[in-house]
């Protein structure tokens, strides 16, 4: 999921959130409702942001939908830009561009 941070707040790229689909999978419902919990912004049609204070808690859910294998690396992993400096905590979530 492409990411960036801005003023200490992490933003993920609306057109790699998860949607949420009426009749859609049982997992990725859930995923997009667990992110959507999490996040301090989720405005309909815009990026969403995470405060500082769930980044452990972001990374522990990314982690474990990563491990239970039914979304892709795509779908779990934090991508930023190559001149980013990773926080400590999001580094196991994440990877440059």
């Amino acid at each position: 999921m492409k990411s960036y941070l801005k003023e200490d707040i992490l933003i993920i790229n609306l057109e790699d959130l998860p949607s949420y689909k009426k009749s859609g999978s049982i997992v990725r419902n859930t995923y997009f409702w667990a992110l959507k919990s999490i996040a301090c912004y989720t405005k309909s049609g815009h990026d969403w942001e995470f405060d500082p204070e769930v980044w452990v808690a972001l990374a522990r859910m990314l982690l474990f939908f990563t491990e239970s294998g039914y979304l892709g690396l795509s779908e779990t992993i934090l991508e930023f830009p190559s001149e980013t400096i990773i926080p400590d905590v999001l580094r196991s979530v994440s990877t440059w561009q």
